[in-house]
Formats: C-alpha cells, sequence, structure tokens
C-alpha cells in the first residue's frame, strides 16, 4: 500500500452468503484495485445480527455496502450513510423498488452515489451501461429474463420434465430456494423491472405498480404445442414506452427463434435494450449466486472508488398503461363437434382478434385448438376469452401466453 494513499475503508453490512463472498473476493482482489486505483480496499468494520455496532462502521467507513436485505433496517441503515454523506452500494432489489424513489432523492440531495448493479440480473452489467454508456439514448423497449431460477425451470420444462421435477431439479442444485415464491410467482422479477425502468425512463415505478404474472400454472402441452409453432418459452420482464405513456410488466412470454432473448438457457440473465439509434444491445451472463453478486457489488465499488458515475437524476414521471398490444398463444379445448370452429372464428373476430396461425388435434371425443394471434390489446383478447369460455363446448378454462413477435435475424 502506498504510504501517501490511506486505505479505501468498506464498511459491510450483512455477512451471509453474498456477504462472505465479498468479504472473499475483496481481499483476493485489493492488490489489484490499488495497483490502478491507487488506494487499497479493505473491509473496516461488518455488522450482523450478532456482531458490529453501525454507528461505528459508518463513522469509519468511506463507503457502505448494504448486503443485509429485507426493507429494515436496511433503509433506515442506508438514509443515514447518505445523511452522512457517504456513498453506498446496495444489491438489495425489494429495496430499491420498493423506496428507489426516497433514496434517490436523498442521494441526490447529498450530492452521493448510490450504485446498485448486483440489485438487477447477476454479473450482467445493465446497470452500468443504461446509466453511463446509453445515458444519452432514448430508450424505447427494455425486455429481461432477470430471474435465472424460472429460465432454468422453463429450460428443463422444454425437455419434458413437470414443473414440479424442475423445480426440485433447480432446488438441488442451489438455482432455487427452499421457499420460492418470490421467484416463481414473477415478484423477483417485477422488482427489478422497477428499477430497470427507472434507469431506462427516468420515470418512478414502484413495485406495486408492476403487473406481473408467474409460471406455476403453465402445462407441458402448452410449450409441446409452441415448439410447432416455432416458440420458446420464457420468463421476460418488459418496461416500455406506449401511448405517450409507460408500460411495465412482467409475464410467461413466447419468443420466436430469432429473438436475442430466445437462446437463452439454464440460470443465465439477459436484457435487451432497443432503441432507434442503437436497433438492440443484448447483455447476458450467469444469474444471481453469491460469487457472481460479489462480483457485480465490487464493480460498483471500484466505480466508486475511481469517481465513476453520479448521483442518481431527478425522476420524470410517465403515465402507466396498462392495456397494451401484444400478440398472443390461445390454448382452446372444446367438444368435437360441427360448429365449433366457425363458433370460435365470431367471437375472436368480433372483438379484432385475427389469428397468424392454428395447430388443430383430436383427443377423442374432443379437440384442442392451438392460435397464434397477430397483435390485440390485451382487454380486447380478455373479453374474446371471457365469451368463449361461456360456450357450452369449451371443456376447460381457456389459456393464453404473450408472444413477442420481433425477431432480430
Amino acid at each position: 500500500m502506498s504510504a501517501e494513499q490511506p486505505p479505501f475503508r468498506v464498511g459491510l453490512l450483512g455477512h451471509g452468503t453474498v456477504g462472505a463472498a465479498f468479504e472473499e473476493l475483496l481481499a483476493g482482489r485489493a492488490e489489484e484495485i490499488e495497483r490502478f486505483n491507487g488506494r487499497r480496499p479493505m473491509i473496516s468494520g461488518v455488522l450482523t445480527r450478532s456482531q458490529g455496532d453501525f454507528e461505528e462502521i459508518l463513522a469509519g467507513c468511506d463507503l457502505l455496502v448494504e448486503l443485509m436485505g429485507g426493507l429494515e433496517p436496511a433503509r433506515s441503515y442506508l438514509l443515514a450513510a447518505i445523511a452522512a454523506g457517504k456513498d453506498v452500494v446496495t444489491a438489495n432489489k425489494q429495496l430499491l423498488s420498493q423506496h428507489g424513489e426516497e433514496l434517490f432523492e436523498s442521494a441526490r440531495e447529498r450530492g452521493v452515489r448510490l450504485r446498485f448493479e448486483a440489485a438487477v440480473a447477476g454479473v450482467v452489467p445493465v446497470v452500468r451501461v443504461l446509466e453511463e454508456s446509453l445515458s444519452a439514448t432514448p430508450i424505447e423497449r427494455i425486455h429481461g429474463i432477470v430471474n435465472g431460477t424460472t429460465n432454468y425451470i422453463l429450460s428443463e420444462m422444454e425437455k419434458g420434465s413437470t414443473y414440479a421435477e424442475a423445480l426440485a431439479e433447480a432446488q438441488s442444485r442451489g438455482f432455487a430456494e427452499a421457499d420460492p415464491s418470490d421467484d416463481v410467482t414473477g415478484r423477483d422479477a417485477a422488482a427489478k423491472m422497477a428499477i430497470l425502468a427507472r434507469l431506462s425512463f427516468g420515470s418512478p415505478v414502484h413495485l406495486d405498480e408492476v403487473r406481473y404474472e408467474g409460471i406455476e400454472h403453465l402445462q407441458l402441452d402448452d410449450l409441446e404445442y409452441a415448439r410447432e409453432l416455432g416458440l420458446g418459452l420464457k420468463l421476460v420482464g418488459t418496461a416500455e414506452r406506449r401511448d405517450g405513456g409507460l408500460s411495465v410488466s412482467v409475464h410467461p412470454t413466447f419468443l420466436y427463434a430469432g429473438h436475442p432473448l430466445a437462446s437463452i438457457s439454464g440460470p443465465f440473465n439477459a436484457v435487451t435494450v432497443e432503441s432507434g439509434g442503437i436497433t438492440e444491445i443484448t447483455m447476458s451472463g450467469p444469474g444471481a449466486g453469491g460469487p457472481q453478486t460479489a462480483n457485480a457489488v465490487l464493480g460498483d465499488v471500484v466505480s466508486v472508488m475511481t469517481g465513476g458515475a453520479r448521483p442518481p437524476a431527478p425522476p420524470l414521471p410517465l403515465t402507466l398503461v396498462t392495456d397494451v398490444q401484444s400478440a398472443f398463444y390461445l390454448h382452446l379445448d372444446v367438444a368435437d363437434q360441427p360448429g365449433v370452429l366457425a363458433g370460435v372464428t365470431k367471437v375472436l373476430g368480433e372483438h379484432d382478434v385475427s389469428i397468424r396461425s392454428v395447430v388443430q388435434r383430436g383427443t377423442g371425443e374432443g379437440a384442442r385448438l392451438v392460435m397464434v394471434t397477430h397483435p390485440v390489446l390485451e382487454s380486447g383478447l380478455a373479453h374474446a376469452v371471457e365469451q368463449l369460455a361461456a360456450f357450452d363446448f369449451v371443456r376447460s378454462a381457456p389459456r393464453t401466453i404473450r408472444v413477442i413477435e420481433e425477431e432480430f435475424l
């Protein structure tokens, strides 16, 4: 360590899987960081449930890293650190998606940096790209596979595993928690999309404003029919400009093979950014895990040490749009009798739903109609499906899944 430069002191809140991995990683790379940065980073204090004092750690650090998780006391600790003029790094997606604007405003008032690369998409550097490389680019849409657990489960289901089998395998391999609720319901991805929407469009988005749907209800036959139609299934988060406003959602979504997210399999994450000036940029890499998240956290620490990034920009409120156009996959189990297809197409036509492709199969006394529509307002399709479900010849509740038509070849 240089005699002229004191160490760069990092206070660490939380010492679980990610916190321990970060401390080990920081120690292992401290010499290399000092070589190009002039100061050696070091952990100056650690706070856990059984050790450390927050006030002492705050007073003795140059930067505070929060890896505790949860909303409290993490929120209070970060606000206290910002009020004290300390730069902060966090991997806490739930905190940012529910209290991000409060934290951003506080950081802006104090002129400190709030870094959170590790909160979204594991080691994929989407936050830094949006904040720095594309900061002057008008983003039109950002799609993401931002939950490695669900991507792994869907990849296994496409190979023929049931949902229960794929989830059990994900848990045995450490890709899913013992309680996977936040992942499989889409809530984890929704929190990340709230953060990405704020970064991409400058508009505050709270987790509760993100429409999300999970993967628990998906059936193997949906994936089998989709293959015949040239489609693959992902849990996709989308934030995009719509009708002068902003639409943010997370849903199971079918993709054609030419879409850059279609080939992302297993526990990997990927994000595609679209803009008129750049067409599209796709970034991919491993999803969250101890070493992966620790690497993203360390990148933020080094960014602060080298003076990178600015305090968060003021918000630019946009109206949230909830009724948007999309293509859809529509699955109908019906009785095999005359007039059924005519009745279905009549209802769809009345609601301006046009069909791109159809697969029809007999099932003994019944039949299965699987269709992909052209883009239609979600409300229009919902009304059509409600009307179809009321027919006596429809044997089970119709199923719909969104389809992204765009392909980048």
